[in-house]
């Protein structure tokens, strides 16, 4: 039997109409344009700001769009992942809710939890599924709301982050490309560092955590930035000198999307010049495990059949990671 291979044959992607911009940011917090897009370079973000609705009416949009660029049979998909760290619910799962709305009912589902780095860890387990032979179309989606956590009040965090959710169709081929080779990688330093204190089973809602602000996101940023630089870096020059991937060769960099300057440093350290590097950083912020398939969706018709791409997250955990990827097709 001729050795498969996992491919992406199809992205799909969907972001709130409203944006919120560093003009109206800086008349609810103190900060400025100047002061985010030195730091972070992010001018304006999406917010799903309707009543109501969660992660998976993003996800939702996305995978729809998805199933009808790729003119695909929902009952032919069978198996559904959701990396996501903003669930609409505990239990159950969004990619469930996900399969009930879309009619998917030929498929299992589940959601998988890795912060920054979800959407990788999870189209790593897409991928050995479809090389498996067992399966031959998945759908892998990263979907964030991830304003339902952010504390507006909080100047350090309120800037950073976005709503948005991107999906993939993962499909089998012998041809030589895909899913290449990765190196994942979770730490477990990354509690005190980057989380949400409450609402878990270590600390339920209570009064107290309400009163003290302990359900939003608490990141020591500096911390994270340098975890993130030296991770995201050193794995994404280890997986191009083991696959033989130089600036002449390489096509792009696909960096999840936190912060301009850890995307510049890994720019760097490949020796690559930023055009080499995708980056939307600025229109959508830091949309955590939606972030790589959203620029997926973005710089789709930019990209071509035999592209060779490198794929680099970091998230809470510490989660981080680097890929491989060979990109399929030409866009239509």
């Amino acid at each position: 039997m001729e050795k498969l291979n996992a491919i992406i044959t199809g992205v799909g992607g969907f972001v709130p109409e409203y944006v919120l911009n560093n003009e109206e940011l800086s008349r609810m917090v103190d900060t400025n344009d100047e002061w985010i897009m030195s730091r972070v370079g992010i001018k304006e973000r999406r917010i799903l700001n309707e009543e109501g609705l969660g992660t998976s009416y993003m996800a939702r949009k996305a995978v729809k769009q998805l199933l009808a660029k790729t003119d695909t049979d929902p009952l032919s998909v069978e198996a559904v992942i959701v990396a996501t760290t903003t669930p609409d619910y505990h239990f159950p799962s969004t990619s469930s809710i996900l399969i009930g709305k879309l009619g998917m009912t030929n498929a299992f589902a589940f959601d998988l939890q890795a912060a920054c780095s979800g959407f990788m860890f999870a189209m790593d387990q897409a991928a050995s599924m479809i090389q498996s032979g067992r399966y031959k179309k998945i759908v892998v989606c990263g979907a964030e709301k991830m304003s339902s956590m952010v504390d507006y009040t909080d100047r350090s965090t309120c800037p950073l982050f976005g709503d948005g959710a991107a999906a993939v169709l993962v499909e089998p081929t012998t041809d030589d490309l895909g899913w290449k080779d990765s190196i994942l990688r979770t730490d477990g330093k990354g509690l005190p560092f980057l989380c949400m204190k409450a609402g878990g089973s270590a600390f339920p809602p209570s009064y107290y955590t309400v009163d003290h602000r302990m359900h939003y996101v608490h990141q020591e940023g500096r911390t994270v930035f340098k975890y993130a630089v030296t991770n995201m870096s050193e794995l994404s020059a280890t997986i191009a000198e083991r696959n033989g991937l130089t600036k002449d060769n390489l096509a792009y960099v696909l960096p999840h999307q936190a912060n301009i300057r850890i995307i510049e440093a890994v720019a760097n350290r490949l020796e690559l010049p930023m055009e080499k590097v995708l980056v939307n950083i600025q229109r959508y912020g830091n949309t955590s495990g939606a972030s790589i398939p959203l620029a997926l969706w973005d710089f789709e018709r930019q990209l071509k059949k035999g592209d060779n791409l490198i794929l680099t997250a970091f998230g809470a955990g510490f989660t981080y990671g680097a890929a491989y990827l060979k990109w399929a097709y030409d866009a239509k």
